[in-house]
């Protein structure tokens, strides 16, 4: 699978690769251990990536990485779609999430789109896209997963910040648009 690094802010290293003949999982996992080879300065071949075990039932567990038997402290999230993936790895005190979607989504998309945002119904397409895109990596950031409804994303009006009202730390918001790709970065920062 070729992969490609993309821009981020200082201190988070994003990967993106596509390929069908792979599953998700080994995706995700051959993308991370370039991210954290990098970081770690060692050769890919030295770096392992394996899930954490659940800690109970629903729990949804995060890919670790270990170098030489050696757990690194790294965060790894990840999103996948069709035969794209994307991996993000900072520091674990950074609330990070991703969202990776097809830059020209199927109609029943659309609907679920339009269904649970905050957008009026002739938003054109592209806006509808980016705005549910950071929905999503506000949501996969703040961790609750289904527990908070899309609606509830609250976000600034030149899409670069967003925020869930019941809680103080806000997240800045990047594309990183790739090829047929749209790809959005959300990351935590503390309100001033």
């Amino acid at each position: 699978m070729e992969s490609v690094l993309l821009g981020a802010p200082s201190g988070i290293s994003v990967r993106f690769g596509a390929d069908e003949r792979l599953d998700e999982h080994e995706r995700k996992r051959l993308l991370a251990r370039e991210v954290v080879a990098s970081l770690m300065n060692v050769e890919v071949a030295e770096v392992r990536v394996h899930r954490e075990e659940p800690a109970q039932f629903g729990y949804h567990p995060h890919l670790l990485a270990t170098v030489a038997g050696s757990e690194i402290p790294l965060a790894i999230r990840s999103a996948s779609t069709g035969p794209a993936t994307v991996v993000v790895v900072a520091d674990p005190v950074m609330p990070l999430g991703v969202d990776l979607r097809p830059a020209t989504p199927a109609e029943a998309d659309l609907r679920d789109m339009r269904a649970h945002s905050h957008l009026f119904g002739d938003t054109d397409e592209q806006h509808l896209l980016a705005h549910w895109s950071r929905v999503q990596a506000v949501l996969h950031a703040d961790g609750r997963g289904f527990r908070v409804r899309p609606e509830h994303v609250r976000l600034d009006p030149t899409l670069t910040q967003g925020w869930i009202p019941d809680r103080r730390v806000h997240y800045r918001l990047l594309d990183l648009p790739r090829e047929s790709w749209a790809i959005t970065l959300a990351y935590g920062a503390f309100p001033l």
